[in-house]
């Protein structure tokens, strides 16, 4: 029997997972790596480091199922998706360390770009302009990396976002590809022609030169060449991590809804084969291509999510272990008029304010590390509540449930919450890898390892459903509280 192996490639940690012909798991190898924050604000990633894990993670996760590279049919990747990395084409080395999509140090930059062009840029690419995507990045690094500029206009450079940059070395720099999903994240890319567009190229001054070849999501790109352990392996599947998490929620049908908790949270609504424009700030974007088909999304995107739980337990140390938020949160029965807006890289969807900031509203001298842990928790479902709203008026569809996955769904409170919230049905997967099962879906469909769409929607099966049960008296009152604590958040008030 043949399998899948899945290359995940994400913010904190690179993992790699074998699947077999029923979607379900049969070995997984993950490794964290660095996380680097030269000044405040900016964020960065070492791409050999990315390199070194991904390939660690490949390895042993094929020494864990006892197999071999003739055993895998195809490899897919998905990747943290607006993070930019720019290398020389001849040796291979990057120029710099890889900007991370948190990263928000070209706000400057995309506030005067969106003063002149922001509703060309909406138009053409579905996106605000903001330093959550990769034009803004590849615009710094080329003007302040030294000689950058000159050597990406004569060619010597390449830029990839982390997808490209994999397949790079993975091939011995034989392939500069990536996908459409991916591509439609750059602001760069004209999601109506599928193509670079040189309008949008001028305005954040980059050179066509280094912008990889825009490929399908799931096609025979080529094999792999570099690790041994992976060599001769056909690539075939490419997207970034939401829309695979998308397309491994089985969400094939316009209408169909999933949200990913991780270190961000990411809402996307598949809308079928052509754009839905947004009136709501909400991100329209590129889901897949799959045999010269293509399907669009509507997204909406947090930038801090699980993170903040993170934050619980690393800068103010209320919590040991991501795990005990949980049961803290829990014993109190509610959050005492507390409310947490996590900002700490501005606001996402709807919102789009970069220069808000995190806040912590309604606290009394009753107040403790419990209610602190609640709030923080109900601020994750409070913003995906946000992008539900949102969505639902962008697209006109009243959602009948909504599919979740990632890293916090293992919290049961919190995903009761989000259905108390949302006043809809919540349904973890049972697959907990749906990013990663997504990539192996499109690059096991492009060998023929799957068959169809349909055939891989009989393979999604739900671990859990969760039905609102809270009054929706209270709902209201307590997302009308949200409200009035976020535009504290962006008043300072």
């Amino acid at each position: 029997m043949s399998y899948i192996l899945a290359l995940d490639q994400g913010t904190t940690s690179s993992r790699a997972i074998i699947f077999d012909h029923d979607g379900d798991t049969i070995a997984v190898s993950q490794r964290e790596y660095t996380q680097i924050y030269p000044q405040s604000g900016w964020v960065e990633h070492d791409p050999d480091e990315i390199w070194r894990s991904q390939i660690e993670t490949a390895a042993e996760a094929l020494g864990k199922a006892g197999l071999g590279a003739a055993d895998i049919a195809a490899v897919g990747i998905t990747n943290q998706r607006e993070t930019a990395v720019i290398w020389d084409r001849a040796t291979g080395a990057p120029i710099h360390n890889a900007i991370v999509w948190q990263d928000r140090r070209t706000a400057g930059i995309c506030d005067a770009v969106r003063a002149s062009h922001g509703e060309t840029i909406r138009r053409k690419t579905g996106l605000e302009t903001d330093a959550y995507f990769s034009a803004s990045k590849i615009k710094w690094l080329l003007d302040n990396v030294e000689g950058a500029r000159s050597r990406a206009e004569a060619g010597e450079l390449a830029f990839g976002t982390i997808d490209t940059w994999l397949v790079w070395r993975l091939t011995g720099g034989r392939l500069h590809i990536t996908d459409v999903s991916n591509a439609s994240r750059t602001m760069l890319f004209d999601i109506g022609t599928l193509d670079w567009d040189d309008e949008l190229l001028a305005i954040f001054d980059v050179p066509r030169a280094i912008l990889p070849e825009v490929r399908s999501s799931s096609e025979v790109y080529g094999e792999v060449e570099s690790p041994a352990e992976l060599r001769g392996i056909r690539m075939a599947g490419i997207a970034g991590d939401q829309q695979a998490a998308l397309f491994g929620q089985a969400c094939f049908d316009a209408g169909s809804t999933k949200n990913t908790y991780g270190t961000g949270c990411f809402m996307l609504q598949n809308v079928g084969p052509s754009p839905v424009g947004s009136n709501n700030r909400l991100l329209s974007t590129v889901g897949w291509k799959i045999g010269g088909v293509t399907e669009y999304a509507l997204e909406g995107s947090v930038f801090i999510g699980g993170a903040v739980i993170q934050w619980l337990r690393d800068s103010l140390g209320i919590i040991a272990t991501s795990a005990e938020v949980e049961a803290l949160a829990a014993s109190v029965p509610d959050n005492g008029g507390v409310y947490f807006v996590p900002a700490f890289a501005g606001l996402g969807s709807p919102y789009w304010d970069q220069d808000a900031r995190g806040a912590i509203t309604g606290l009394t001298r009753g107040t403790g590390r419990a209610h602190i842990a609640r709030a923080a928790v109900e601020s994750i479902a409070f913003q995906t509540a946000d992008l539900l709203t949102a969505m639902n008026a962008d697209s006109g569809i009243h959602l009948t449930e909504l599919r979740v996955d990632g890293g916090a769904t293992a919290n049961n409170a919190l995903l009761q919450f989000q259905a108390d919230i949302l006043q809809i049905p919540v349904v973890r997967s049972k697959t907990a890898e749906t990013t990663a099962l997504g990539a192996a879906y499109l690059a096991g469909l492009a060998v023929g390892f799957w068959l169809s769409k349909s055939d891989l929607a009989h393979h999604w099966q739900a671990d859990r459903r969760f039905e609102p049960g809270m009054p929706i008296v209270k709902s209201e009152r307590l997302l009308t509280e949200w409200a009035e604590a976020v535009r504290r958040c962006r008043t300072g008030l």
